[in-house]
């Protein structure tokens, strides 16, 4: 299931005015270069992520994460690779910190699950969430995921904003739990 060329526009345009209302100023070819995705599952409002890459090399990767109210990250990990073309062979997997910059975020990882979570899953999807270990973050308050640990996050009722710093972002080898879910986006 494909989203339109429009609601990808409005998701860039809201997650413009979103990071200004932080203080992050885009450039016009930032702006047009801001990745949403539905992850091929036709409920952006849902479950979809908007995404602002700032550097993503061989060393180091720095996004925004922009997730509208209740919106959901699907259940992932990003588990090591042996691909001869990705850093002569080896990559333990993407290790991550996510810094919260407004709003609240609940990521859930491996580990103790909340007796009383915050969240649910995407209505309908409830099989494919599987890890229940809740982290509540707030504007300040900073979280790191170790290299293939399978998490999700969902924004709190007003939104959130999330800055990513991790080692280098490889999203095509990320293993979602829920097999139907593709990680880019097809717009229509």
């Amino acid at each position: 299931m494909a989203f339109t060329k429009e609601e990808a526009a409005d998701a860039r345009r809201r997650t413009v005015a979103e990071l200004a209302s932080i203080g992050v100023i885009l450039t016009p070819a930032e702006q047009e270069s801001i990745e949403v995705t539905d992850f091929r599952l036709g409920r952006l409002a849902e479950t979809g992520l908007q995404l602002m890459v700032y550097v993503n090399d061989s060393r180091y990767c720095a996004k925004d994460l922009v997730l509208f109210p209740r919106q959901t990250c699907a259940e992932h990990k990003h588990p090591p690779k042996q691909d001869p073309d990705v850093f002569g062979g080896s990559d333990p997997g993407k290790r991550e910190t996510f810094r919260c910059r407004k709003g609240v975020v609940y990521l859930y990882v491996e580990g103790e699950p909340a007796p009383n979570p915050k969240c649910k899953a995407p209505a309908g999807d409830e099989q494919w969430y599987t890890v229940w270990h809740e982290i509540e973050l707030r504007p300040g308050q900073q979280y790191t995921i170790p290299a293939n640990t399978r998490h999700w996050f969902q924004a709190g009722d007003e939104g959130a904003i999330v800055s990513e710093f991790s080692s280098v972002s490889l999203d095509q080898y990320d293993m979602y739990t829920d097999p139907h879910i593709g990680r880019f986006a097809e717009v229509q």
